[in-house]
Parts: structure tokens; sequence; C-alpha cells
């Protein structure tokens, strides 16, 4: 089959390999009918994924049609439509209970997907631990529509969870990229005072206008200003990174108000400090780490009932066999990009 994969830092390369197979009974074989490139996979290209194996087919958005289970998996079966999880966990550790499943201790628990383990831009991926991580996709919800549960949806949900959001709350955005967006639909759910989103691309900031018209939108050279005088106390009372720009870490605590939270969705390819004494007296607490993708069969039926839309996401689409030029299009942001859908057909 037809696989992408991470040759070394600043190389990744279309290759063939075998076709995975059982290796274990809580294993699946899914037949990959969709996938997406992540930023996070410019980050695995880039060597700012410690983690990540040299070897391994990258991707970690995916959706496909289960071909094989193990014996031990019972909640999904052969020849169902399937989102398959950013990260697989065990649902047995002290984590997994706790719905921390980002930290699970399996070998394989965590996100593993197209960075330890053989990810999804590929014809075929095998699925550890899918008694936990896929979920069957409704047969009134299509796969482009279902293509961001496992990752970018999870990862806003999650966010917009642990920022624990009320009605009287002004929230912060910052980036109107894909993870951005994602965020904010899952925000919207909470129906908070008002939402800011933060973008620095014009070409950005005009899709937030054009399909969230009633969400205020600011650049960032005006954001703390424009925060300040579109809240109720002197700043954002709840702050939700997802750039991961060059100062967009900094901003991120500067908008918010006294006590507020700030939530850390964004990976960095550089360090990030922590000002201290330009911060004393703001009493802020800080949210940051991975997305802990449990909450998929709920986000499932959200988009069942019409309640998350993702599908104005997808700006482009490619077979398989012309990844190389989506990446180029994906990595360098041309044509507006915001998603590419990868479809393994012919």
């Amino acid at each position: 089959m037809k696989a992408y994969t991470y040759i070394e830092r600043g190389k990744f390369a279309l290759t063939d390999k075998p076709i995975p197979v059982i290796q274990e009974p809580t294993d699946a074989i899914v037949r990959v009918t969709l996938g997406s490139i992540c930023t996070s996979d410019l980050h695995i290209k880039n060597g700012s994924v410690p983690k990540a194996v040299p070897g391994i087919t990258v991707g970690h958005e995916m959706v496909g049609i289960v071909e094989e289970t193990g014996s031990s998996v019972k909640n999904v079966k052969a020849g169902d439509r399937v989102t398959v999880n950013v990260e697989t966990f065990c649902g047995e550790c002290f984590f997994c209970k706790h719905g921390f499943v980002n930290n699970c201790t399996s070998p394989h628990g965590g996100w593993a997907f197209g960075c330890r383990i053989d990810g999804g831009q590929a014809e075929y991926v095998r699925v550890p631990l899918a008694t936990q991580g896929p979920n069957r996709i409704p047969d009134s919800v299509t796969d482009e529509q279902a293509l961001f549960v496992g990752d970018l949806l999870a990862t806003g949900f999650w966010a917009t969870r642990i920022s624990e959001i009320t009605k009287d709350d002004t929230v912060l955005i910052i980036g109107a990229g894909p993870t951005g967006i994602c965020t904010l639909l899952c925000t919207m759910l909470k129906r908070p005072k008002r939402i800011i989103v933060c973008e620095q691309s014009e070409v950005r900031r005009n899709f937030v206008r054009k399909h969230y018209p009633e969400v205020l939108v600011t650049s960032a050279e005006n954001c703390k200003d424009f925060v300040v005088n579109n809240s109720d106390n002197g700043g954002a009372d709840r702050v939700i990174e997802a750039a991961g720009g060059k100062d967009t870490f900094q901003l991120a605590w500067q908008c918010a108000r006294p006590n507020a939270i700030v939530t850390i969705v964004a990976l960095y390819d550089n360090a990030q400090t922590l000002p201290l004494p330009d911060m004393y007296g703001k009493n802020l607490t800080f949210k940051t780490g991975g997305v802990d993708g449990c909450d998929c069969k709920e986000v499932l039926s959200l988009i069942e009932q019409g309640e998350i839309d993702t599908t104005p996401l997808i700006t482009h689409r490619f077979p398989l066999h012309k990844i190389e030029e989506a990446y180029r299009i994906f990595e360098n942001k041309k044509d507006e990009v915001m998603k590419i859908a990868i479809c393994t057909c012919p």
C-alpha cells in the first residue's frame, strides 16, 4: 500500500509498505477513506516533536471503514464507518479512568498515530486499543463532516471544557486556523456573553466574519486594546491560545483580566517563558497539555444534530498519490488554504 512516511528531519516521502495486520486482540484494521494534514505533521517534519519516530507513516486525522477486528473488539465491527481518535487509550489506567486519556500509561497510549506508530496518511491503518478508540459514524453524517472529530474537534471540545466557560464570560481565542476555528465552534456551544477572535491573517479574519458574523474579530497588533474595549473587567475572562506564533503566548496572558483562565492549545516550535515579575498580581490560572480526546461520541452526536459543522474548513481536496502537492500548499499557506482532505480513492 502507499503510505506517506517520515524519513528524517525535514523530509517526508510517499513509500510502499505492507498492509497492516492484526497484532493484538484489541487491534482493528481500518481502510482509510479520508484523511487530512495537520499542523502537528509539520511540527514532526520540522523536528519539533521529539517522540516522533523516523520511518512511521504520518497522519492522525482520518476516517474509514473497519476491515477486521481482533477478538476483544466488540464496539465496532467489519463494515462500520468510523472516526479514529488521535489518541489511543486503554480505558483502565489511573489517567484513563479520570478522563486524562492523553496520559494513558499503555505503551501505545496517548498521541501515537503518525508520531510513534504508523498513522493515517495511507490506504490502511492498524488501530491499537480499538476497544476504546474508534467511534461509529452515524449514517446521516458524511465522511467530510466527521473528518475532524478525532483531533481538531476533540481539541476544541477539550479546551472549552477545561476553560470553564460561563454565560457571563468574554472569551478570547487567539488564532483562526483550523484549531482555532474548531475551538470557536465548541466555544459557541457554551454561549458565552461574547467571543473575540484574534488573527493575524486578513484572509482568515474574513473567513470568521463570513461564517460566524456574531463573533468579534481583531488583528494581533490591535488585540490588547480591542479586548479591553470589548470586555467588562479590563480583559478577557477566558483566553484560549490556539495560534502557536512567536508572540502569541505572551499576548494570551497580557489580554487576560486578573484571575482569568488561560488555556494553551497551541504547539510551539520554541520554548516559551513566563515573565513572572511582569505578571505579578494578575493571579492567572494556566491550563496546558495535550488534548484528552474522550468525547468523540458526544461530538459526533452534536454533528448529527447540526450543532457543529466543520465542512467550511475543507478548502482543498487531493488524492493520496498527490499528497506532496497537498503538503506544499498547506505548509506554505497557498490559495487561502484552511484544511485539505486527502482521499485514498484511485
